[in-house]
């Protein structure tokens, strides 16, 4: 982390230097136990490394809203020690013409012990609010800045909330009984996209593109195709209904001959449709010939199919959804 500072005058008359941070993020999520292995790969994907529980402190700043797990995020203003040395900090806060709202974070690593119940809470925002110059708004405030405390020190900064734009995208016009469900199709684009920038994906057995509309949803440049025509035209329904624009093509990914960065390939199974398990390789085979990393998700392990195929695992997961569970693999 590199810190800047300012300097004030200490009780004994000593200068002291406060550190304020400038390129540091505090996150906090929440996820159940079904969805807690994928909740963890994908924020292994998104940054880097394995994510304590509830709230952490990264120097990779992700919108709040990209993943499923996210509740919040701090983009780090201020750091300090103490609450008074915060206090001290926000007094160089105007905000001008416009409003301003302070949040204090509940989520923390404090020991049950140390808990700050809610009347605390509102006195330390309304402590806060009294520095900053500015009109402040509760209710439809310009600029909402968060505070909250992680490993023994204190932050503060501007506050990001998830907007949950997913919950949204559940309603498509066009369904398919054994579609993924949002949720892990959200979070599948994360583990196989976690930096969108430059990258071309494709989803090459789209089905009725809930995956496509959650890349979409986040800028990802993606395509899809699908060899079922009933299929294929009700993904580019579905696409549409939510104001998305990309090409979704028929036939079969043996025809594909356009190389990209990225597939996510849900495994068709045999529930609902009927395929081969030398099918089954078969898309495993061509998405290895057009593509350098693929997010596999099927309902069951299929390493030596995918070690067949020429690919190699670097994380994996699984989601349940009561007793029925998808597997969901990285490779590169």
């Amino acid at each position: 982390m590199l810190d800047r500072g300012i300097c004030r005058l200490g009780k004994a008359g000593e200068l002291e230097r406060i550190y304020v941070s400038t390129d540091q993020f505090i996150y906090t999520y929440a996820t159940t136990g079904d969805e807690a292995s994928l909740c963890a790969m994908e924020l292994r994907c998104l940054f880097g490394r394995e994510i304590p529980p509830d709230i952490f402190a990264s120097t990779r700043k992700v919108d709040a809203s990209r993943s499923p797990f996210i509740k919040e995020r701090i983009d780090v203003m201020y750091t300090a020690e103490s609450l008074e040395e915060i206090y001290i900090q926000t007094e160089q806060i105007n905000v001008g013409d416009r409003t301003f709202k302070v949040i204090f974070v509940k989520t923390n690593d404090l020991p049950r012990a140390a808990k700050i119940e809610y009347d605390e809470r509102r006195a330390i925002e309304r402590e806060i609010g009294l520095r900053i110059e500015g009109a402040a708004d509760v209710k439809r405030p310009e600029i909402v800045y968060g505070i909250v405390t992680l490993g023994g020190r204190w932050y503060f900064g501007t506050y990001h909330k998830n907007d949950a734009t997913w919950f949204r995208q559940m309603q498509k016009p066009r369904s398919y009984s054994i579609a993924l469900g949002t949720r892990v199709a959200r979070a599948a684009v994360n583990m196989a996209v976690p930096d969108p920038q430059g990258v071309r994906a494709i989803d090459p057995c789209c089905g009725i593109g809930t995956v496509m509309i959650e890349a979409l949803s986040m800028g990802i440049d993606i395509v899809g195709r699908d060899i079922n025509p009933q299929i294929a035209t009700g993904a580019r329904a579905n696409i549409a209904h939510f104001g998305f624009t990309a090409e979704v093509t028929l036939g079969d990914i043996a025809d594909i001959q356009e190389h990209y960065d990225v597939a996510i390939v849900d495994m068709p199974y045999n529930l609902y449709s009927s395929i081969t398990p030398e099918e089954q390789f078969a898309i495993l085979y061509h998405t290895r010939r057009i593509a350098d990393r693929v997010l596999i998700v099927a309902i069951e392990a299929v390493d030596e199919m995918i070690q067949r195929a020429g690919f190699e695992i670097i994380d994996r997961c699984i989601a349940w959804k009561g007793s029925f569970s998808r597997h969901l693999m990285l490779c590169r």
